[in-house]
C-alpha cells in the first residue's frame, strides 16, 4: 500500500478507520489453527488499526475477546461484525483508558463474561505533531501520557490479581522509542515508557510464570496517521523505510499472536520490531 494524497487528514484523535482512503488491510493472511482456543484476551484500542487486526486474528485462532475503545463507535461496530464473522465472541466497552475506573471495568467485563483472563494487550494510543514544542500545554502533555502510559499501568494493575501462570501481557511500543521522532516527542517518550514497563514487569512476574513482551511497530497505516499528519506528510508516509512503504495492520498482528500463544513460551522482556527493516539501535 502507498498512502496517497487522496488520504485526507482527520481532525480527531485517535482517528477513524471508516474515513481512511485507502482502507487498511486487517484480514488475517492464513487460516486459523486453534492456537488461542478458549483463551480470553483483552485488547485496548481494539476497534481499529493494529488492534482491529489483532482482534480478528485472535478470533480466528479461537480466543474470546474484550475490546476497549474510546468513542469510535462506527469502527467498533464494524470490528464486532468482523469478529463475529470469524465465529468469535467479543464484548465491546467504550471509555477513557487513562482512568483507573474504566480499566477496572474492562477487567470486570472479562471476568463476568468469561470467568478468567489469559492475555492482556495494551494497545490504545494517541499522538500529536508538536511543532513548536514550546506551545505544548500541560494539559495536552498529560493527556498523551494518560492514554499511552497511565492506561498501560492501570490495565496491568487491574489485571494482575486475575492472571495465572502462563498468562501473557503484550505492550505496544514503537520504533520511535528506539530512534525518536522529532515531531512526536511526547509520544516517543510514552513508547519508551512502554518498553521500560515491558522489561521491568517481565522481571517482576517471571517467578509467577507470567510472560511480558512488546511489539514495536514502525510506520503502519492506521487511523493515527491521518489523525496526526497533514496531506503532504501522509503522501510520503513510510517511504523512507528500507522496504519503501508503510506496513499494514495484518502484517503486525501475527507478532501479537506469536507472543500470546505457546510458541513464545521461552520469551519474556523482549520487543518484536515490525518496522520495514528500519533497524533502530536498541
Amino acid at each position: 500500500m502507498t498512502a496517497t494524497k487522496s488520504a485526507q487528514p482527520q481532525s480527531d484523535q485517535p482517528g477513524h478507520e471508516s474515513e481512511m482512503i485507502p482502507e487498511p488491510e486487517y484480514f488475517p493472511i492464513y487460516p486459523g489453527s486453534g492456537r488461542l482456543r478458549d483463551k480470553v484476551a483483552i485488547i485496548t484500542g481494539g476497534d481499529s488499526g493494529i488492534g482491529r487486526a489483532v482482534a480478528i486474528l485472535f478470533a480466528r485462532e479461537g480466543a474470546k475477546l474484550v475490546i476497549g475503545y474510546y468513542d469510535e463507535h462506527e469502527d467498533a461496530e464494524y470490528t464486532r461484525k468482523l469478529v463475529m464473522d470469524e465465529g468469535g465472541q467479543a464484548e465491546f466497552i467504550s471509555g477513557d483508558v487513562g482512568t483507573k475506573a474504566y480499566c477496572q471495568k474492562l477487567i470486570d467485563t472479562a471476568l463476568r463474561a468469561y470467568g478468567h483472563i489469559d492475555i492482556l494487550i495494551n494497545n490504545a494510543g494517541e499522538q500529536h505533531v508538536r511543532n513548536p514544542l514550546e506551545d505544548v500545554s500541560e494539559e495536552s502533555l498529560e493527556r498523551v501520557f494518560r492514554t499511552n502510559a497511565y492506561g498501560y499501568f492501570f490495565m496491568v494493575q487491574a489485571a494482575l490479581p486475575h492472571l495465572k501462570r502462563g498468562a501473557r501481557i503484550i505492550n505496544t511500543s514503537s520504533i520511535v522509542a528506539y530512534r525518536g521522532q522529532p515531531l512526536l516527542i511526547d509520544y516517543s517518550m510514552t513508547k519508551g515508557a512502554a518498553a521500560a514497563l515491558t522489561r521491568s514487569l517481565s522481571a517482576k512476574l517471571a517467578p509467577q510464570g507470567i510472560l511480558v513482551n512488546a511489539v514495536a511497530p514502525g510506520p503502519i497505516w492506521t487511523p493515527l496517521i491521518p489523525a496526526s499528519f497533514n496531506e503532504e506528510q501522509i503522501s510520503k508516509f513510510g517511504r523512507d523505510t528500507p522496504l519503501g512503504r508503510p506496513g499494514q495492520p495484518n502484517e503486525v498482528a501475527p507478532a501479537y499472536l506469536f507472543l500470546a500463544c505457546d510458541d513464545s513460551s521461552y520469551m519474556s522482556g523482549q520487543a518484536i520490531h515490525v518496522d520495514g527493516g528500519d533497524f533502530p539501535s536498541s
